[in-house]
């Protein structure tokens, strides 16, 4: 059998030697930190601090939902925003998704929200619901940004057939989903209800309160899933307003800005949608990636009926990157 020689750094002399050059490195990078007043325990990113151990996330004593007071003086109440906020905090991939993506759907959603008398908050239920992607699926076929299923769809006026899906509308899903909100508010009595009627259901939500003679989510026995859904929601909110304070950092041309497309409005059957787009200055690829309620390579249009379809050209494709780099 072949021998092999031990090799110098694996000797009890090479090993030493290691360990000393570490010690002397740590000191001096420790010694110029504080030499310029840098706290050693904090690295630095670009102009951003990033902490060398995890910690507890920030947790307010003073918590609103929709208007509504979170009462954190019960401890139950307590720890389950405290298990949220560990949980969002520490989900590095999807927060930082959710702040780019937040900076091109946040100004589509929140005039709707105002205009439809839904608070504001609502909009981080959308954020707990797809991480804010248009085009996300659900195992249980919920799709688009406020994951809703096709039968609720239809219920709320959403067109979903071969080629048009409208649960992946941003702003017509919207719409549909401040209409579900609206009604829940009136059946269970608050906007946490509402919010937890979201995921649970209208008739699972009236159940569980009836069942229990309970009228507040926070004193509801609920299944995991909901018991933990309007915590994931405020834990999105508390990171989401202030990122910084649980170590997310973003200069603004790193998020995903409006693009500046324009609509055309089509009234009649488009039979090829890429030989469409090309006649507009772009390609089927772009139109489908502004307009994910596009679900095939055409568009059958009723009569009476017509869609907007947004496009950006492909010169405007190149101008939207630059200027949301400034």
């Amino acid at each position: 059998m072949q021998t092999l020689a031990k090799s110098p750094s694996h000797s009890p002399w090479g090993v030493v030697l290691r360990v000393v050059l570490s010690l002397a490195m740590a000191g001096v990078v420790g010694a110029l930190l504080l030499q310029h007043n840098v706290n050693p325990s904090m690295a630095q990113v670009g102009n951003s601090p990033l902490p060398e151990h995890c910690g507890q996330p920030y947790c307010p004593d003073t918590v609103w939902f929709a208007g509504e007071r979170v009462p954190l003086e019960l401890v139950d109440v307590r720890e389950s925003l405290d298990w949220e906020l560990c949980v969002a905090a520490n989900w590095h991939s999807h927060i930082l998704l959710m702040l780019k993506r937040s900076a091109r759907i946040f100004p589509v959603i929140e005039p709707l929200l105002r205009t439809q008398g839904i608070p504001d908050d609502f909009k981080y239920l959308a954020a707990a619901e797809s991480s804010l992607n248009p085009r996300a699926t659900s195992p249980a076929k919920a799709v688009g940004t406020w994951q809703i299923l096709e039968g609720t769809a239809r219920d709320y006026g959403l067109v979903v057939n071969a080629d048009v899906d409208e649960r992946y509308h941003l702003e017509k899903s919207t719409l549909a989903v401040c209409n579900y909100l609206k009604k829940s508010r009136m059946a269970h009595g608050s906007w946490t209800m509402a919010a937890a009627a979201y995921n649970i259901g209208h008739g699972g939500a009236g159940r569980q309160m009836a069942q229990q003679a309970q009228q507040s989510y926070y004193d509801l026995y609920l299944n995991v899933e909901t018991g933990r859904y309007v915590f994931r929601i405020i834990a999105l909110k508390l990171i989401m307003e202030h990122p910084e304070r649980y170590g997310f950092y973003l200069h603004e041309g790193d998020k995903y800005q409006p693009l500046p497309s324009r609509e055309i409005v089509v009234d009649s059957t488009i039979n090829d949608l890429s030989s469409w787009a090309q006649r507009q200055g772009t390609n089927f690829k772009m139109v489908k990636w502004l307009n994910p309620w596009l679900r095939s390579s055409s568009l059958h249009i009723d009569s009476g009926r017509t869609y907007r379809v947004k496009i950006l050209t492909l010169q405007e494709r190149s101008a939207a990157h630059a200027a949301g780099k400034k």
